[in-house]
């Protein structure tokens, strides 16, 4: 067991839950014999889930939570009045250390505030930020921050850079990865005052393969490993991704469907083409870990279903045992956080 690698999942959490969560969780155990599962949430609404799913019963339990924390709720009241939500009580799971990791699809605000607040922040981390994998032409890469630190600061961004080159390299793989500062030009003088204020503190690192700025339209392409902003711009670029992403797939369907001669050709191209789409299946990344926490948060999208959970789910075993958490405080570790904890959550 010494292996195996504890995740607290939120069954509770999202808009298909809680039969995509259950199902996603037993879909992963099934794929995977290192890791055990805490299903957090109401126990009788779980047992009647599983009834029908065949799963290692050995390696997944039920936690009782009778509440549960709404999408449209105040996150930070919400975190301090429902101590009982599935949320609440699978965080303590992993601040208790009887959980490696926990996954949520559930309310973003309630997750940011919860990590942080019943968690913590690492030791010289500033601020946690949400870093989704993105699809690219190239394979992936790494967008910081999509949504939690909207009035981030430069000293914050050359944080996420250092988090987000430490991830890439360590759980994703890619040796000496190229991080690039989200701007509205090449050029270095160009760009907003925090951007402006950023790319020279971002050049001077040397613990980083810093490329220099990427707009957005090279995102896709690949041109950068780890894309850096503040949460504003991330945010946006990811949900223009997901919505270009719906219509370029809606429009190919349609097309393939126009006519007998298109539909003759969609079946000779079908196995291509479905190869090629997967690839920009956001379903496939699994969720955005919260980088620079005491533990392993990672947030699904609210509208997942189980095999984006099963791959949330399956990308903390790899995140844990790569121990990035510990190399991230290895790396920023040193640095004064008395101020933050002043401004901080």
């Amino acid at each position: 067991m010494d292996e195996t690698v504890r995740i607290a999942v939120d069954a509770m959490g999202g808009d298909n839950a809680p039969f995509e969560i259950v199902k996603g969780a037993t879909d992963a155990l099934s794929r995977s014999e290192n890791i055990y599962i805490y299903l957090v949430g109401k126990e009788e609404i779980i047992k009647k889930e599983l009834e029908n799913l065949t799963y290692p019963k050995e390696r997944l339990s039920i936690v009782d939570a009778p509440d549960v924390i709404e999408t449209a709720e105040p996150p930070v009241m919400a975190i301090r009045k429902k101590k009982e939500s599935s949320l609440v009580k699978a965080l303590r799971l992993v601040k208790d250390k009887e959980a490696d990791a926990f996954v949520s699809a559930g309310s973003s605000g309630a997750i940011l505030v919860g990590g942080q607040l019943i968690i913590g922040k690492a030791k010289g981390v500033k601020r946690a930020p949400l870093a989704p994998l993105i699809p690219t032409e190239k394979g992936v890469a790494l967008l910081i921050d999509c949504g939690a630190n909207v009035d981030a600061r430069a000293e914050h961004l050359v944080q996420f850079a250092r988090m987000g080159s430490l991830y890439m390299e360590d759980v994703v793989g890619i040796k000496n990865p190229r991080v690039a500062i989200v701007n509205i030009g090449a050029e270095e003088e160009k760009g907003n005052a925090l951007v402006k204020e950023t790319y020279p503190m971002l050049k001077s690192l040397e613990d980083i393969n810093f490329v220099g700025s990427i707009e957005a339209r090279d995102i896709p392409h690949g041109d950068a490993d780890v894309v850096v902003c503040e949460a504003f711009v991330g945010n946006v670029i990811l949900k223009l991704y997901e919505g270009v992403g719906a219509v370029m797939l809606s429009v190919i369907k349609q097309g393939l469907l126009s006519s007998l001669k298109a539909k003759i050709g969609a079946l000779l191209i079908k196995p291509a083409l479905k190869k090629t789409l997967k690839r920009f299946d956001a379903s496939e990344y699994g969720g955005a870990p919260l980088l620079g926490l005491k533990g392993l948060v990672v947030k699904a999208h609210g509208s997942s279903n189980a095999k984006e959970i099963a791959n949330a789910i399956l990308q903390c075993e790899k995140f844990t045992k790569q121990k990035i958490n510990d190399k991230i405080t290895e790396v920023l570790g040193n640095t004064d956080t008395d101020k933050e904890n002043e401004d901080g959550i």
